[in-house]
C-alpha cells in the first residue's frame, strides 16, 4: 500500500504539470501570434502604401473613423481599413479628423494619411468676387463653381455683396456662400457708417452704399478713391448733378453685360432713373458692389474743392486729373483727347506694321514655293 500511494501522487502531479505546460504553450503561441499580428499591423500601418500617384481624398463634415477607413480602402489609398482604424484609435486621433479635401502623395503610409487628415491643411477652395462687379456677375461666378451645390435662382440686390475671397468646403451650397458675402457687406457698411465724417451729404447707409458704388466704377486706383469721392461729395453739397457715365451704362445694361462702346448722345440725354446727367442726387440703387476702400473713401473723403475730373491718359492705370472750374476742366479734356488720339494713331500704326510684316512673310513663302506643273 505504501508503494501505491506514491504512484497515485506522481500521476496526479504529472497531470497538473501537463495541463500547466499546455496552458503555457498556448500562452506562448498566443503571444507569438499576437506579436506577429502587431508586427504585421505596424509594418502595414507605417510601411509604404499602395497609392501609385498623388490623389485627393475628401473627408465629409461629420464623418467618423470607420467610414473614412472604408472609403480609403475602397479608393485604393490604404490596404486594410481595420489596421487604419486600429492605428487611429491607438494614437487617439479619431476625434481630430478634419473636414475638407486633402492631397495624399504617392506611396503615403497609413500613418502619413492619418497625420494629414488630422494635422494637415485642407485644400483651400474659395470664390473671389472682384471689386466693382455687379450682383449678376457675382452670381454667374457662384453658379459656375462646380465644387458647390444648389443654384442661386434669384438675383440679390445690387450692392449687397462685399467683394473679396470667400472660403468654402466642397459640397457647401452656393446660397450659403452668398449669405456670407451679404453678411460681410452688412457688417462692413454698418462699421463704415459709424466711422463717417460729420456733415456728409448722404442721410442713410444705403445712400453711402450707392455713392460708393459710383466711386468704385469711376476709378480702379485705390489711391484716387478719396479724391473721386470728394468730387461727388462736393457736387452733392453744391446741388450739382453727379454726371457719372457708369450710372448711364448701368441703366442700359442693368449690370448684366458690358456696353462695349462709347455712350451715344441720345443715351446721355435720356430721362432714366440712373442717368445722373438728367436726375438730381443719387440713382435709386447701387450700380455695382463696391469694395471696402470705396466705402471708406465716401465715409472719409479728401478735403478739396475739385468739381471735375477726367482720365489722365489712355490707360486707366494712369488715373485722373482734377479741376476746380469748368474752364480748367475743358483744358484737361482737350489734353486727354489729344493723348487719346495719339494713342489711337500709335495703335493703328502698330497694327498696320504687323499686317505688313505678315504680308511680307507670306509673299516670301509664296515666292519660294515651286511653280505648279
Amino acid at each position: 500500500m505504501n508503494d501505491r500511494k506514491p504512484r497515485r501522487r506522481r500521476r496526479s502531479s504529472n497531470g497538473f504539470v501537463d495541463i500547466l505546460n499546455g496552458l503555457l504553450t498556448l500562452l506562448v503561441i498566443g503571444l507569438l501570434v499576437a506579436g506577429g499580428l502587431v508586427v504585421y499591423g505596424a509594418s502595414q500601418f507605417y510601411g509604404d502604401g499602395p497609392l501609385t500617384e498623388e490623389a485627393t481624398f475628401r473627408v465629409e463634415s461629420g464623418s467618423g473613423l470607420a467610414s473614412i477607413s472604408t472609403r480609403l480602402e475602397e479608393q485604393g489609398l490604404i490596404s486594410n481599413q481595420y489596421i487604419f482604424q486600429a492605428g487611429g484609435r491607438l494614437t487617439e486621433r479619431q476625434a481630430a479628423l478634419k473636414a475638407g479635401d486633402f492631397r495624399i502623395p504617392a506611396g503615403a503610409s497609413m500613418a502619413d494619411i492619418l497625420q494629414e487628415l488630422t494635422e494637415g491643411n485642407p485644400i483651400r477652395y474659395a470664390v473671389t468676387i472682384p471689386e466693382g462687379w455687379t450682383s449678376w456677375e457675382a452670381i454667374q461666378r457662384l453658379n459656375a463653381d462646380g465644387n458647390l451645390v444648389g443654384e442661386v435662382t434669384s438675383l440679390p440686390p445690387e450692392g449687397s455683396i462685399l467683394p473679396g475671397s470667400y472660403d468654402y468646403t466642397p459640397g457647401d451650397t452656393r446660397q450659403s456662400v452668398l449669405d456670407k458675402m451679404q453678411a460681410a457687406m452688412a457688417a462692413e457698411l454698418a462699421a463704415v457708417w459709424e466711422s463717417r465724417v460729420p456733415d456728409l451729404p448722404v442721410e442713410t447707409p444705403e445712400q453711402l452704399l450707392v455713392l460708393a458704388s459710383i466711386v468704385e466704377k469711376e476709378t480702379g486706383l485705390a489711391s484716387e478713391r478719396p479724391q473721386v469721392a470728394a468730387v461727388f461729395v462736393n457736387r452733392l453739397r453744391d446741388g450739382m448733378r453727379l454726371q457719372s457715365d457708369p450710372t448711364i451704362i448701368y441703366g442700359i445694361t442693368k449690370g448684366q453685360s458690358t456696353l462695349g462702346r462709347g455712350l451715344r448722345r441720345s443715351e446721355i440725354e435720356a430721362q432714366t432713373p440712373y442717368n445722373t446727367y438728367q436726375i438730381d442726387g443719387l440713382p435709386p440703387t447701387p450700380i455695382a458692389n463696391p469694395g471696402v476702400e470705396s466705402l471708406r473713401a465716401v465715409a472719409n473723403p479728401d478735403t478739396h474743392d475739385y468739381l471735375y475730373f477726367v482720365a489722365k491718359g489712355a490707360s486707366p492705370s494712369e488715373g485722373h486729373v482734377f479741376a476746380e472750374t469748368y474752364a480748367e476742366h475743358q483744358d484737361n479734356v482737350a489734353q486727354y483727347r489729344r493723348i487719346a488720339a495719339e494713342a489711337a494713331a500709335q495703335a493703328e500704326a502698330e497694327a498696320e506694321a504687323a499686317r505688313q510684316a505678315v504680308e511680307a512673310e507670306q509673299a516670301a513663302e509664296n515666292s519660294d514655293a515651286p511653280a505648279a506643273q
